[in-house]
């Protein structure tokens, strides 16, 4: 079934993992993780968007961050929509490069904080892009070498993730390196970018141990956190449904994002519009079929007369496929 609205408040800390789609590559050398980090950092500073630990992969990419004044989804449209026109042109390819829509998991900051940052920056070391932790230290496409000191980018906030650590620097990293030693012999892939209320409460055997005392628990697949944290999080984001942007600039948004997919597939606009079945069209509507509902709060009629079909076809696109 479709995922749930993003959930987000500005000062919010998120776990991203972006895909490349069908599992490609979204980089294919230092030119472009370069590129990729540039831009990531420059969207960071002019949003306002805290970037706290990261790990550029071949396929894939987590970030983990504080939203900014205008919360995640400006920051991510421009980061990803700006970088995929770049890599299409260096590369001279047409169509999508991420899958439709990056994960993010809205995290307990102080439960979890120091996991995420381990369990991101050891990414490299896991999947053999490195083969040591030494080696970690020199790769310069993860914050880990940020921490140590290896690699500066001034966009990355090392100094707050450091004062988990210690308050004095040099202790800090030691202390951090010991705790990254420890991390490394714990398997942590379902507890911190799995779903629903597994992660939510920390792991298998304490939801286990949960159901054997009687206890119910919340659990929801975008939120990292203890039972009281995730009902938290879900209250604010019901208070805040219908604080919306005005219809006009949803409508603003959509159509960018019309403009946009069509010109990744090499279509126009008219044509998708158009209630033509060929080629790469319907599955272009059913993607932004979906961000127009499930993102942007538009009705299905709206939805629709933006895309050119029927109600009932939008409906259908919402489907499982």
């Amino acid at each position: 079934m479709p995922r749930g609205p993003r959930l987000d408040a500005p000062g919010t800390l998120h776990h991203v993992i972006i895909r490349g789609i069908e599992w490609g590559n979204i980089v294919r050398d230092d030119t472009d993780r370069k590129t990729f980090l540039d831009r990531m950092g420059l969207q960071a500073k002019g949003s306002g968007t805290c970037i706290y630990a990261f790990a550029l992969m071949t396929n894939h990419a987590h970030i983990l961050l504080k939203s900014g004044p205008d919360g995640i989804s400006t920051f991510m449209r421009r980061l990803l929509t700006g970088y995929a026109q770049y890599f299409n042109r260096r590369h001279t390819r047409v169509g999508h490069l991420f899958q439709n829509r990056y994960k993010s998991i809205i995290c307990e900051e102080e439960a979890y904080f120091d996991r995420l940052v381990a369990y991101i920056h050891l990414n490299p070391l896991r999947a053999g892009l490195v083969e040591s932790l030494e080696e970690l230290a020199r790769y310069p496409w993860s914050g880990h070498a940020v921490l140590l000191n290896r690699v500066r980018f001034d966009w990355m906030d090392r100094d707050y993730v450091l004062q988990f650590f210690g308050r004095k620097e040099g202790v800090a990293r030691k202390a951090y390196l010991q705790f990254l030693e420890e991390e490394l012999g714990i398997d942590r892939e379902k507890e911190l970018s799995g779903g629903g209320l597994v992660r939510s409460q920390g792991g298998w055997s304490k939801v286990q141990s949960m159901r054997r005392r009687g206890e119910k628990a919340l659990g929801d697949e975008r939120i990292l956190g203890g039972d009281s944290f995730v009902k938290e999080v879900l209250k604010e984001a019901e208070e805040r449904r219908d604080v919306l942007l005005p219809e006009h600039e949803r409508l603003r948004l959509l159509d960018d994002d019309i403009e946009r997919v069509c010109r990744d597939a090499g279509v126009t606009p008219v044509f998708l519009r158009s209630g033509s079945k060929a080629g790469k069209l319907p599955t272009l509507r059913r993607e932004l079929a979906r961000k127009a509902l499930l993102e942007y709060g538009l009705s299905l009629a709206e939805t629709a007369r933006q895309l050119g079909v029927t109600a009932n076809a939008v409906s259908y696109m919402l489907k499982p496929q």
